[in-house]
């Protein structure tokens, strides 16, 4: 049994993470071997995000005291683990949606997203939603279009007055 300084120091913990953090994915690592586990971390690690398993009465303490949910307080079932996503929201969802299409664990139980509460049956939904990268970009390529078409007849314009301007020029030499 954990002392109250330790469940107070995990609660503490777990508010911070949650508000450093810009998306919560709660999963159920029922299954999963240490070795599993340890991996997952792993690429959790390298991807800019973190895994934490606590009681289900502390996350709810934790998520409550972080008021970063609003209103939402958990009501989790059953081992409960967070994936804290800190760069783009989305990939945390590609991720785990690859675990486990892969593994089938870790179970998804529902994400808190940009303000929104995923559930349980909305990975694949979340999974391919375009990353934050990849709509800046499709942005910036439809900026950029026009400019390259302005530009483009600008040019188009710059050599037909160039060519004028030779023809021009060739007449009064002849």
């Amino acid at each position: 049994m954990i002392t109250k300084e330790k469940k107070v120091e995990q609660v503490r913990r777990l508010v911070e993470l949650f508000n450093k953090a810009n998306a919560y994915y709660f999963i159920d690592f029922t299954g999963m071997t240490v070795e599993n586990t340890l991996q997952f971390r792993r690429e959790l690690k390298k991807n800019q995000m973190e895994l934490k398993v606590s009681k289900n009465t502390l996350l709810e303490r934790a998520i409550s005291e972080s008021g970063k949910l609003g209103n939402f307080t958990g009501g989790f079932r059953g081992p409960t683990g967070v994936v804290f996503g800190f760069g783009d929201p989305i990939q945390p969802a590609k991720l785990l949606k690859e675990r486990i299409d892969k593994f089938q664990q870790p179970k998804f139980k529902g994400a808190f997203v940009e303000g929104v509460v995923y559930g349980a049956d909305q990975l694949d939904k979340l999974a391919s939603l375009p990353s934050k990268a990849d709509i800046i970009a499709s942005i910036l390529g439809s900026l950029n279009a026009p400019i390259s078409g302005i530009v483009g007849s600008i040019n188009s314009l710059m050599r037909d007055l160039a060519s004028v301007i030779e023809e021009v020029a060739k007449k009064k030499s002849s």
